[in-house]
């Protein structure tokens, strides 16, 4: 096993080398956001004053938590006519998804060289990585219906009747920590690597992302490659628990529970039924499944734990999109300056190895700040809670930030940008904007308009700066209110007495209200200086 550790060590090491010899960054795959100017002392005061005064309202109000399930749920998987429309859009959007991967490898290898002329770029970076985070976040977790290598899997072990069984069992110790390191790969290739807008090595990255995701499903089992190794099962699942639905498996009484036969090796069997496991739910008989409307957050307030390795992550997907912010202001720009003398002589490219630093030195600062508050809990608790109880359970109180901070950064990006999809639906290959006759090659032998929208010109002012700073700030100022609430009823529920629950938080009101303000200030910054 030790083994095994130094050579994932070894692999992550080389990639890292590789990341340090490419020639030029972008801030986003492609594209920009504006802010408005604002006078930004009073917005950060306001802000962070707003954040502590709901501490003071929510701890005033909420003095006991109910059980961890005891929310409103309104069950409908129990409706016949429901179940049935739900069993169909689920195997149209699965079809669909496979569809459009393939569609976007296509587009990236045959289509125009011109990253906004062409589907792939615009569908990767803005519509989904951009726009369908929030559709998880409101709505639940799609991406379990539309992953399409998760889907295809599955598909092809129905189509051949195949059970495929594990060829081995995923390490133990190991745990989700591929996940992360696959995560801090993408968040490289997103925000440093040049090519991550040009097409062609944006499909070439998807075919290999393909055979790691096929490979490694067929060796470790489809549920345990994806909890595990999916980067982006485990963000979207993370990212849902702050949704409006949840598919959730009732454990009966004196029964065997449910999850016993799965492979999640899950920390929270105590707490009732089973949440938001969906090898559970596929293992689970029709009358055991429920899938539920709720309360916006209560997926996060359940008071479940989770692994070192998925803290880790948590924390690392948001400080990941905070530094891309960051990198945005003037003061990245000086820290740039600074360092650049340092690492000119290094015989790699400066940009990238200053900026690749910078998204390795974001998450540790993050990780340290979270553990000096999570520690600072346990102590005023008297260690009624232990200091890696609140690291592993408060993390969850981290999510609306890290929504709320994603909106605000990428609003104006998701609204204007991502109009492009638009005449790209009828033209995914860019075809129309081929003028040469020669430059065209098999998939443009005839004019496409498949929807009659080429001549489509996005609309810049959809949203005016003013609408985009005052959403930001909402965003900014709610998801924090909505991170305070979650953490209260964490610690409630940890401790019966409610004077000290009150004190435990004292730490991460202050983590909160902090990074309030920087939020704020990030955003502001381009705009400001």
């Amino acid at each position: 096993m030790r083994g095994l550790k130094l050579k994932i060590i070894v692999v992550f090491l080389v990639l890292i080398f590789t990341m340090l010899n490419t020639t030029i960054i972008f801030a986003h795959g492609f594209g920009e956001r504006y802010d408005l100017p604002i006078p930004l002392s009073y917005f950060v005061f306001g802000a962070s004053a707003t954040v502590a005064l709901s501490f003071v309202i929510i701890g005033w109000f909420v003095r006991k938590a109910n059980s961890s399930d005891d929310y409103f749920q309104l069950d409908i998987w129990n409706k016949d006519r429901i179940r049935i429309f739900l069993k169909g859009a689920k195997f149209f959007l699965s079809i669909l998804s496979i569809l459009l991967l393939i569609l976007t490898i296509l587009t990236g290898f045959l289509g125009t060289k011109n990253a906004l002329d062409n589907f792939s770029p615009t569908f990767v970076w803005i519509i989904w990585w951009v726009g369908f985070g929030y559709i998880v976040a409101i709505f639940g977790n799609l991406w379990v219906v539309v992953n399409p290598w998760s889907m295809a899997f599955k598909y092809f072990e129905n189509i051949f009747k195949q059970d495929l069984k594990p060829i081995y069992s995923w390490p133990n110790n190991i745990d989700a920590w591929p996940a992360l390191i696959a995560f801090f790969l993408f968040a490289w290739f997103e925000n440093v690597y040049f090519g991550s807008s040009t097409p062609k090595i944006l499909s070439i990255s998807l075919i290999l992302y393909s055979i790691y995701s096929i490979v490694g499903m067929y060796i470790f089992g489809r549920h345990t490659w994806l909890r595990n190794a999916d980067p982006f099962f485990v963000l979207f699942s993370l990212f849902s628990r702050f949704s409006m639905t949840e598919v959730r498996v009732k454990t009966p009484k004196g029964e065997k529970v449910i999850c016993d036969a799965c492979t999640s090796n899950c920390l929270n069997i105590s707490l009732k039924d089973c949440v938001d496991c969906y090898e559970c739910w596929e293992l689970a008989p029709n009358k055991l499944r429920k899938f539920s409307f709720r309360p916006f957050a209560s997926g996060l307030a359940r008071g479940e734990k989770v692994t070192w390795a998925l803290v880790a992550f948590h924390i690392s997907a948001l400080a990941t999109v905070t530094f891309d912010g960051f990198a945005e202001t003037s003061t990245w720009i000086s820290i740039q300056n600074t360092l650049w003398p340092i690492f000119d002589r290094l015989p790699f490219s400066t940009f990238a190895t200053i900026k690749t630093i910078g998204i390795i030195f974001f998450p540790i600062l993050f990780f340290s700040m979270y553990v000096l508050v999570c520690s600072n809990i346990s102590n005023i608790s008297k260690n009624k809670i232990s200091k890696e109880e609140a690291i592993k359970t408060f993390v969850f109180s981290l999510v609306p930030i890290a929504l709320a901070y994603n909106l605000s950064h990428y609003i104006s990006f998701l609204l204007i940008t991502g109009q492009q999809i638009i005449p790209l639906a009828s033209d995914p290959f860019g075809c129309s904007s081929v003028d040469i006759p020669s430059a065209r090659n098999i998939v443009c032998f005839f004019d496409w308009n498949l929807f009659n929208t080429v001549q489509y010109t996005p609309n810049i002012s959809i949203i005016n700066a003013k609408f985009a700073w005052i959403f930001s700030v909402i965003a900014l100022v709610g998801g924090h209110i909505f991170s305070v609430f979650i953490a209260h009823l964490i610690s409630i529920r940890k401790l019966s007495n409610h004077k000290l629950a009150i004190k435990t938080q004292y730490p991460m009101l202050f983590l909160m209200v902090f990074y309030t303000g920087i939020s704020l200030w990030i955003i502001a910054q381009p705009i400001v200086d």
